[in-house]
């Protein structure tokens, strides 16, 4: 069959490749050796430069004495990142620079001063107007620029410390310039602070003889306005008189209205007792009248004689009669004496009353004075409020005036000098060893790489890729001299005779015997090269290009592969996969064994995803479809999800494999040593049942038996043997050929 091959027609000859170097060893060495000596020259004669460094650190330097009052050691204020960002750009001002190169005489230099000892080479330069003249610009301006370009400020990692870092071509100013700037830079925190001072104390001054002014006239109008109203008299709690005395009527005038209430009921109640001529003995007010309890008791006492007199008397007895009479006048000198009750509790709301009017009218007019002393009291309060605001604020300013003046003579700086450069005693630039060194090594790779990319552009370290491995082969059958063969009926056309004579067909399935004179003939015809003779074993296989012819003919959408003998045997489904692929028809090839033997030698990798990850949910159809390296042919691996888990959502292969069928012509899966059960839920509408065999042995024969007895009569066997094996051949494995 034919196959279209993706890998490269050539490869990289590594021995040509490398053994190029060694061809032009002489031409790397020179070229190395020249660029060496050019690096030591250049180091030899390089001018010398010195680099030293002072470190500052940046902290308050207050001390437990002199800090101000009211501050303790937690109120410092803590020097974050920026804080320590914003000081280095302090010291590499211009305003400390200058400073520095003036007290240094830096212009007089020709290192700063280019104007100075200008080379020849300048000056043509500069003559020709190819370079600007150092004169024009001013000298202050070019010695700036000079210590700019060496110098190196910089906040030290993870600490509040700053380093000053200078080189020069002079050892003693490497060293003397930085300590400079670093004297400069504390010099400049102390004017700063003493101009600070200064304003300070400049600004408080007139502000407090302000203040003072405006506390008196804030003072003045309180008290006058106090005097002024006389009659905004305090009580207790701080209050207005007016209003204690207000609150006071109030709650008199609450028991007033109680008590008339209360009169005003029980002579109600009193009332109805007597209009009815109910009993009295339910209202308290009348039970309590002192004369009211002496004539119930002289009323109790005359209806007990009457009961005692009337067992021994009769009812019209004089006595009886009198005792009667005197019975009824005591319930009307009582009817009366609770009317006088009444007439009481009537007088007593009626004063209540009265009170009550009397109340509320002092009432009423304690509330307009009570207004008028709330409005005067507010006047009061915010004269007061503005009084305590102007004297606090004056008591403020003149503990700052007092803490500014006590520190006039003392203004500790923020900073200090904790490592002063001192003058170095080699030059950091330049190093003669790791410049030669580097320029050797670096010179040597370069040209070493130069030499093979020349090689490899030029072809000569290319070689032709060794023959493809999946290109035509013509079928080439094992040669057998003097061996008897037996060309029994396929197994397909048995089937019917299968069913009905299992044990007969085991036994014509059994592999036929060798003489033993077959390997010596085999080792004859090879040394005369004789033309091989195909043949087949006994058990009536065909090739693949029969399956594939098969296939086509039959319109068969469905091809499922069953290899007994293991992954090798897996090269029948691979080879008639392409071999149909190859006549135009859309082919997928599902790979269903355990060690992916159908699927790697397809895509040269194991790794891809495949129907496990599918069946685990993992990915879908467009992730697990993968082309064929070696030909048109689509395949769908082993995949990498766990199998444990693939194997859960099983019952998904129909729907897969009605999917699949759908689009494509046909799809051949690739089972593996499986039985007629394993293959049941792969079987469809047009599928062929193949059974793929290296050599014809009892395992291959046995197979066969299970599945025509498990209902796949049509089973076909159909051998690699002839066709070169997909895939590098592993070692210890049964080769086809």
């Amino acid at each position: 069959m034919s196959v279209q091959s993706a890998a490269a027609d050539v490869d990289v000859d590594l021995r040509q490749l490398f053994a190029s170097l060694a061809r032009n060893w002489l031409r790397i060495l020179v070229v190395t050796l020249i660029v060496t000596g050019l690096a030591f020259a250049f180091a030899s004669l390089a001018t010398p430069h010195y680099k030293a460094t002072t470190q500052l650190k940046i902290q308050l330097n207050e001390s437990a004495y002199t800090r101000p009052a009211g501050t303790n050691e937690d109120d410092k204020p803590v020097l974050d990142a920026e804080g320590v960002a914003t000081e280095v750009q302090v010291i590499s001002s211009s305003d400390i620079l200058n400073k520095v190169a003036r007290d240094l005489n830096l212009g007089d230099k020709p290192e700063f001063n280019d104007a100075l000892d200008m080379s020849p080479v300048s000056w043509l330069l500069v003559t020709a107007g190819l370079k600007s003249d150092p004169a024009e610009i001013p000298l202050d301006e070019r010695v700036l620029q000079k210590m700019r370009d060496k110098l190196n400020v910089y906040g030290v990692e993870k600490t509040r410390a700053i380093a000053v870092e200078f080189s020069s071509e002079n050892a003693e100013l490497a060293a003397k310039i930085p300590n400079e700037i670093a004297k400069a830079y504390l010099a400049y925190q102390a004017d700063a602070k003493t101009k600070s001072n200064a304003a300070a104390t400049a600004f408080l001054g007139p502000e407090i003889d302000e203040l003072q002014k405006q506390v008196r006239d804030a003072e003045a109008k309180v008290a006058a306005f106090r005097s002024a109203q006389s009659d905004l008299l305090m009580g207790g709690n701080n209050s207005v008189l007016a209003t204690q005395q207000l609150s006071e009527l109030s709650t008199e005038l609450s028991h007033v209205r109680a008590n008339r209430a209360s009169a005003e009921a029980t002579a109600e109640r009193v009332r109805q007792a007597l209009q009815a001529g109910g009993s009295l003995d339910a209202v308290p007010e009348v039970l309590s009248s002192d004369l009211i309890q002496r004539l119930r008791e002289r009323q109790i006492e005359l209806r007990t004689n009457i009961a005692d007199l009337s067992t021994t008397l009769l009812d019209n007895h004089p006595r009886l009669r009198a005792m009667r009479s005197q019975l009824s006048d005591l319930d009307g000198q009582i009817r009366n004496e609770a009317q006088k009750v009444m007439r009481g509790l009537l007088t007593q709301a009626q004063t209540a009353q009265a009170r009550e009017n009397q109340l509320i009218s002092d009432v009423n007019k304690l509330k307009a004075a009570s207004s008028r002393a709330g409005e005067e009291q507010v006047q009061l309060d915010a004269l007061q409020r503005e009084a305590n605001v102007r004297r606090q604020q004056l008591e403020s300013y003149m503990a700052s005036f007092r803490e500014v003046s006590s520190r006039k003579n003392y203004l500790p700086v923020d900073a200090s000098v904790f490592s002063e450069a001192r003058v170095p005693s080699e030059p950091y630039f330049p190093k003669l060893v790791p410049i030669v060194g580097a320029a050797f090594v670096g010179s040597l790779l370069l040209m070493s790489i130069i030499t093979l990319l020349q090689e490899l552009f030029s072809g000569r370290a290319m070689r032709p890729a060794p023959g493809a491995r999946y290109e035509r082969i013509e079928q080439v059958a094992m040669p057998v001299a003097s061996v008897p063969v037996v060309e029994p009926e396929p197994v397909a056309a048995k089937t019917g005779e299968a069913e009905e004579r299992p044990a007969d067909m085991e036994h014509e399935l059994e592999p036929k015997a060798v003489p033993e004179s077959a390997p010596a003939a085999l080792e004859e015809a090879a040394a005369a090269d004789a033309e091989p003779e195909p043949v087949r074993s006994s058990l009536g296989e065909i090739d693949v290009e029969k399956a594939a012819e098969k296939l086509i003919a039959s319109g068969a959408a469905r091809a499922i592969f069953v290899s007994p003998e293991g992954d090798e045997a897996a090269a029948s489904a691979v080879l008639v996969a392409r071999e149909v692929s190859d006549a135009g028809l859309r082919v997928l090839l599902l790979d269903l064994t355990a060690s992916g033997a159908a699927s790697r030698p397809m895509l040269d990798s194991g790794l891809f995803p495949g129907i496990t990850n599918l069946l685990a949910s993992e990915a879908q159809f467009s992730d697990v479809i993968h082309a064929d390296l070696y030909s048109d042919c689509h395949v769908i691996p082993v995949g990498t999800a766990d199998p444990v888990r693939a194997m859960r959502a099983a019952d998904r292969l129909p729907i897969i494999m009605q999917s699949l069928t759908t689009a494509y012509d046909l799809v051949i899966v690739e089972c593996g040593p499986a039985d007629a059960h394993g293959i049941g839920r792969l079987v469809g509408d047009s599928t062929e049942v193949f059974l793929s065999m290296l050599q014809a042995d009892d395992e291959v024969a046995q197979a066969a038996v299970k599945l025509i007895e498990s209902g796949y009569p049509d089973l076909t066997l159909v051998t690699p043997i002839g066709h070169e094996t997909p895939g590098n051949p592993v070692p210890g494995r049964r080769s086809a050929a």
